[in-house]
């Protein structure tokens, strides 16, 4: 009988705040993370386009369990729209499919933005990770289809205009879970009757993360000319985010070592005491300020569902 394979890589666990530059893509940067630190596992929190900058928050190791915690955060995003075309991409990479020569008024575009708050319906573009009968959508979009895509619902808690001149537009945008900027451009653009298109893209913020936690990509891969590998992997782990910063949103509750054993062997403990709580769906258990487990307080019991090294 085989033994199982050694994972390759440091078994480090927490998040890198990447600052993506613009012509990388987000699973690009997230090799290039996991080959500069070195770790065993990697992963990323909600997809940048290539064209698009900033905020790509980057799982290393266990971290990557916390995942769907920071993908259902809040999201902000800095934005410019191009009046007068709309591409089939819905950003600058895509053939032009319209056009037109009126240019909104910013009484027109400040009108409109009502209209964009809220819950509203949105069609994501041609050119996304949507996957339509199995396939993924760009695929489908490259091979010349034109498929019909179903509307869903997102959220957008705040969208600010922040500047105008004649053939652009500058926007705020802080949006829920599956919101794409591209489609508010389009769909800004046909209202308007003059055609539009994303021209620039940054993300500025993933919830819970702040905008100071970013590093840029230049900063890391300048690292790489330490000659002394700890010494590199050292200056390189100096610059990650503890695993528990991906749930602060959600309940903690303090537990011993023992407990703590307990938790990661699979087991639930019995909370004790009156300031115990008496029912989460979900919480997180600290020991010692070290993430152990995320699970469902009830009946007494915090039963653990994920555990952490």
């Amino acid at each position: 009988m085989s033994k199982p394979r050694k994972p390759k890589g440091r078994p480090i666990s927490g998040w890198l705040i990447l600052d993506k530059p613009v012509d990388f893509g987000s699973t690009e940067a997230v090799g290039k993370i996991k080959w500069l630190f070195n770790a065993q596992k990697a992963g990323h929190a909600g997809t940048l386009d290539p064209l698009a900058s900033g905020m790509l928050p980057i799982a290393l190791g266990d971290a990557t369990k916390t995942v769907p915690y920071v993908m259902d955060g809040r999201k902000i995003y800095e934005f410019t729209v191009t009046w007068g075309e709309e591409r089939a991409s819905d950003d600058l990479e895509g053939e032009v499919t319209n056009s037109s020569e009126k240019r909104p008024t910013e009484e027109e575009i400040r009108a409109l933005l009502p209209n964009y708050t809220g819950v509203i319906s949105q069609v994501p573009p041609q050119f996304s990770a949507i996957k339509i009968a199995g396939e993924r959508a760009y695929d489908l979009a490259r091979d010349g289809e034109t498929v019909g895509i179903p509307s869903r619902e997102v959220e957008i808690h705040r969208l600010t205009l922040l500047k105008v001149e004649r053939d652009r537009a500058f926007f705020e945008v802080e949006c829920g879970k599956g919101t794409y900027v591209r489609s508010l451009a389009r769909d800004f653009g046909r209202d308007l009757g003059c055609f539009g298109h994303i021209s620039g893209l940054r993300r500025s913020f993933v919830a819970p993360f702040a905008e100071d936690m970013m590093v840029p990509l230049a900063e890391l891969t300048a690292l790489e000319a330490i000659e002394d590998r700890d010494e590199r992997l050292a200056a390189l782990d100096a610059f990650l985010v503890d695993t528990s910063e991906a749930l602060s949103a959600l309940p903690q509750i303090r537990i011993s070592d023992d407990q703590a054993h307990r938790l990661r062997m699979g087991n639930p403990i019995i909370l004790r005491g009156r300031d115990a709580p008496v029912a989460e769906p979900e919480a997180v258990a600290l020991a010692g300020g070290k993430l152990i487990a995320i699970g469902e307080i009830g009946e007494g019991e915090f039963r653990p569902k994920r555990v952490f090294a």
